[in-house]
Order: structure tokens, then C-alpha cells, then sequence
């Protein structure tokens, strides 16, 4: 139910000179205070705020500043369906009724503060997520910034209302755009969906028959093909498949294979939902990217470099396997500089792991690392008796010097992080040809590094392909610096906009997304209350 802004102002007015205007005003006045004194005193950022103004209420008051407030608060909470918050959570007949149920001053001076607390929650639950991502996920480590009550309270009562409580949501275009989008599927969800979906697990060009006309019909509806009446698997057809595998980061091949037609047979109502998981990410990630910044999707196999919003370079990745210790995790960093003929210093869970194991059967093994003590020297094998030593207690690392067939390639890219995750090149450039990229250690890897590169020096070099070919021909470790720093985002999106409208859909590799979709739920979050 949305409730009428209008009605707010003359319901509010009637309320509060109710049952409060025989006693005089300084009694009023007196009485009202204690009452938000005592109430506030459960929250201490609150009670912080209260104390600045005296206690004296913030909402309740019959001024247009406090009726402006209060009728922005309701806006709110009346449009939290079209943010993809739980309706349940911000429910705007209840906030009417603790208005409407408002009579002695005691009442004024609770409903003051608890409208204070309302507006803090819905505050952050718009701006920064419903959820607390590392809750839903421990591999979901990004840093959501959180603003402080005093600041969003000082906002709202030293500015225009209305104006506050438009910019409380993520101010991105593609925030904006995810909203039109969810508002498009609703309708369509409304109206029935995309129809019946296609029995055949796979259909190919040649076809006909019943599965081919149910194909085309659900194409025809999501947008891919005009109308026609053909039963054939003919080239049109052909066409408009290839146009989803696009549009879905599948092969493209023209061929209706089982993993395409999975994706064809996916519901208007599950595609909402990936809408409104995508809608809490963007809010996890409501701060300023960078006029220029690195975006690694993970779904998407994809790291790209975005200048003033427009993609300016692209390749595809390899991202973390997914298996524990293996996923690549979501976070935010800045890249500071790239090691050209880097050297490989295994991580201590690979060394234990794997590789110790190895050396337990056969000390020759793995004889492209080094072994080295605490100092960096370097310890020869027959010196060691690995079977002496378990996880624990191996005290050794492991190197791998620069070359060609180096993990890491020929250049990695340094975000320094807690994580130990950074972008490189990689020697199994086979991997590269797989639809689903999923194989690493939790790195990235760049299908195109050098060109990469280049793209990240041609704003400092005058020949970055040189600069770049010197470090590179040096055969040892070369740190170049990027005398601006670069933001890199890795994101995990399995629902993304195009710039010219629509959607684009990618799998759930690691299952994220369905985790954040059943915590949503858990919240209140119900599709029944967004498409109603």
C-alpha cells in the first residue's frame, strides 16, 4: 500500500494538537523534553543527537521543516518496494499507525525518537545493504562504507528534507539503471513471464517441431527475435540464440546446447531476484570507484579498465576454482604498481597443502621450485628430511624464479592487500579457451597482460609498449610504479545493465548470489511485495 503524500500534513496536524493543547505551553514544552530525554537514552548516538537540540523533538513539532521531515520519512518507507528493501522491515501502515496512535505528550516524545531511529535505519539499510556481506559470506570481505547517524542526522536538519532523502540511495547510473530494469520485470513477471518453458534439454539448427516453437516463442518474449511462425531451427533462430549466449557470457555457437537452453528456461521471477541481489551489492559498493578504475567480475571471467564510465579496455580472466581456499574473495584495493619477470613465492597454505606432500613421496619433485630458509637462502634438498615435518612445523618457503613458464607469468599487478590477491599473467593461456574460468588459486589471470599494461602506462609513458619491452628484456624482477594509484573493484554481479537498456545475465559460479537471495529473504524481502 502506498500511502498518499498529501495526507500526512493534515493527519499529522490533527494528531499532535490533540489531547496535548489544553495544558499550557510551557508545561507542553517541560513535559515533551522529559519524555524524548528518557526515550533517547536507549541509543546513545541518539541521545547525543537530542542533546545538541535541548531535546527538543525533531518530527513531531508542527513547523514545515518537521512536517517536511516527517512526510519524507513516509515517502521513504512508502517507496522501499521500489529499492528492493523488505516491505516488512519499513512498512508504512505501522509508521502511520504510531503517528495516528500518538495522543499524550509522553507518546509525542517516544514517537519523536522512535522516528529518529526509523529514519537511521532505513537510512543505512538504502545507502549501505539490508546485510552485512562477510554475515552472508566470509569470502565477501569488501569494506562498506557506514555513515554516521550524527552526520545523516545533522543532513536532515540542516537541509531540505526532500533533498536528503533523495540522496540517501546509491547515486550510480547503474543503480539507476537496475531500478528501471527491476521495475520492467515486475511487469513482466505480472503478465505471466516468458511462458512455458522449452522440455528439450538441447536443439541445434535443423530442427523442428513443438520444442523449436516453444523456443522461438519464449526468444520472441525476452526480446531476442521478432514474431514469425516458422517451426524450424532456422537461421533467424540461429541468430537470436547466439544473441542470448552474448548477452548470457556463454559460447557462442547458434546451438542451443544444455547449458544455453538452462539459462533460456530461467524464470522472469529468478532473473528479478538476481535484479534485487544486485541492488544490495551496488549498495555494498556505494563510494566514489575512481574516475579511472580496474572492474574484475568474477562471474563475467572478465577484468576491464573504466575511464569517466566508459570501458576502455578489456580481457577476459581466469578467477579463483571454486573450492575452499580456492574462491577468489570481493573487495576493493588500489593498484600501485606492476613487477615485470616476477618471482613466484608460494603461499604457505599451497607449500603445506600441496606441494609438501609431494616432496614427502619424492624430494626431486616440483624441481622448478626453490627451497629457501628464513634469510632467503637457498636450502638443497638432499638436506632436508621432509618426512620430518608436517603442516605445522615445514619451516621452509618455496620460489619460483622469473622465466617463462613462472605461475605468474611474465608481469603481475600489485594491489597490496590482506588477501594476497593481485592480477597476473599465466603460462596456461589453454585456460583461456573454457566457457567457465574457474581454475586458479584465487588469483586473477589476464588473458591479455602486455596489452593490459600498456593500458595502464599510456597515461605516463610516452611508448609504454618500449617501457614496458625494456623491463621485460632485463630478464630480472623490474618494479614499474603507477604515478597515480588505480582503484580495482572485484565484484561478483550475475545481473549487470547495458547502457542502451536491458539486462545482461552471468551464472552464480559460487553460489553467492544464493546465499545473499536466501539472507534477503530471511530479512522480510518477499517478490510478491515488489511486484504487487
Amino acid at each position: 500500500m502506498y500511502f498518499h503524500r498529501l495526507t500526512p500534513l493534515t493527519v499529522i496536524t490533527a494528531i499532535f494538537l490533540t489531547g496535548v493543547a489544553l495544558q499550557p505551553v510551557a508545561a507542553q514544552t517541560v513535559g515533551l523534553k522529559q519524555s524524548v530525554a528518557q526515550t533517547s537514552a536507549a541509543d546513545q548516538a541518539v541521545m547525543a543527537f537530542y542533546k545538541t537540540r535541548e531535546f527538543q523533538p525533531f518530527w513531531t513539532g508542527n513547523t514545515a521543516q518537521e512536517r517536511a521531515r516527517l512526510t519524507g520519512l513516509i515517502g521513504a518507507f512508502s517507496d522501499a518496494g521500489l529499492h528492493g528493501l523488505p516491505v516488512a522491515k519499513f512498512n508504512v501502515d505501522r509508521l502511520i499507525t504510531k503517528i495516528r496512535n500518538a495522543k499524550t505528550l509522553a507518546d509525542l516524545g517516544q514517537l519523536d525518537v522512535e522516528l529518529t531511529t526509523e529514519f537511521l535505519r532505513y537510512a543505512r539499510a538504502v545507502q549501505s545493504g539490508v546485510l552485512v556481506p562477510t554475515e552472508v559470506d566470509k569470502e565477501i570481505v569488501r569494506k562498506v562504507v557506514y555513515h554516521a547517524p550524527s552526520k545523516l542526522l545533522a543532513a536532515l536538519a540542516d537541509g531540505d528534507a526532500g533533498s536528503v532523502f533523495k540522496s540517501l540511495p546509491p547515486q550510480s547510473v547503474e543503480y539507476a539503471r537496475l531500478i528501471k530494469e527491476k521495475q520492467r520485470l515486475e511487469r513482466l513477471v505480472a503478465a505471466g513471464g516468458w511462458g512455458k518453458s522449452v522440455a528439450a534439454s538441447t536443439l541445434k539448427p535443423g530442427a523442428s517441431g513443438a520444442n523449436v516453437v516453444a523456443l522461438r516463442n519464449r526468444l520472441v518474449l525476452m526480446g531476442y527475435l521478432r514474431r514469425t511462425s516458422s517451426a524450424e531451427y532456422d537461421a533467424p533462430l540461429e541468430n537470436a540464440v547466439s544473441r542470448f549466449q552474448v548477452a548470457n557470457g556463454l559460447e557462442v555457437t547458434g546451438v542451443a546446447s544444455t547449458l544455453t537452453m538452462d539459462q533460456i528456461n530461467g524464470s522472469a521471477a529468478q532473473r528479478l531476484s538476481q535484479v534485487l541481489v544486485a541492488l544490495e551489492r551496488e549498495r555494498w559498493l556505494n563510494q566514489e570507484l575512481g574516475d579511472r578504475h580496474i572492474l574484475v567480475n568474477l562471474t563475467d571471467f572478465t577484468a576491464k579498465i573504466v575511464d569517466f564510465g566508459k570501458v576502455t579496455f578489456q580481457t577476459n580472466s581466469v578467477v579463483g576454482a571454486h573450492d575452499e581456499d580456492r574462491r577468489s574473495p570481493e573487495f576493493s584495493d588500489t593498484m600501485e604498481h606492476m613487477i615485470v619477470n616476477p618471482s613466484w613465492y608460494v603461499p604457505r597454505s599451497i607449500i603445506i597443502n600441496e606441494y609438501l606432500p609431494m616432496l614427502q613421496e619424492n624430494e626431486t619433485s616440483v624441481e622448478f621450485l626453490e627451497l629457501r630458509d628464513d634469510l632467503g637462502n637457498v636450502v638443497e634438498r638432499a638436506e632436508v628430511d621432509f618426512n620430518s615435518f608436517d603442516a605445522e612445523t615445514f619451516p621452509y618457503g618455496m620460489r619460483q624464479p622469473p622465466g617463462t613458464s613462472n605461475a605468474l607469468g611474465l608481469v603481475k599487478f600489485m594491489f597490496p592487500n590482506r588477501n594476497n590477491i593481485y592480477l597476473h599473467d599465466t603460462p596456461a593461456k589453454n585456460l583461456f579457451g573454457h566457457e567457465v574460468r574457474a581454475f586458479s588459486h584465487g588469483c586473477i589471470r589476464l588473458a591479455d597482460p602486455f596489452d593490459f599494461a600498456y593500458a595502464l602506462l599510456a597515461v605516463q609513458s610516452s611508448d609504454p609498449k618500449a617501457e614496458f619491452k625494456d623491463a621485460l628484456d632485463y630478464g630480472e624482477e623490474v618494479q614499474i610504479d603507477l604515478e597515480n594509484h588505480i582503484p580495482v573493484h572485484i565484484i561478483y554481479r550475475t545481473a549487470v545493465t547495458r547502457p542502451g537498456g536491458g539486462l545482461e545475465f552471468r551464472r552464480d559460479v559460487y553460489g553467492r548470489d544464493a546465499k545473499i537471495w536466501e539472507a534477503l529473504k530471511l530479512e522480510g524481502l518477499v517478490l510478491d511485495d515488489i511486484t504487487g
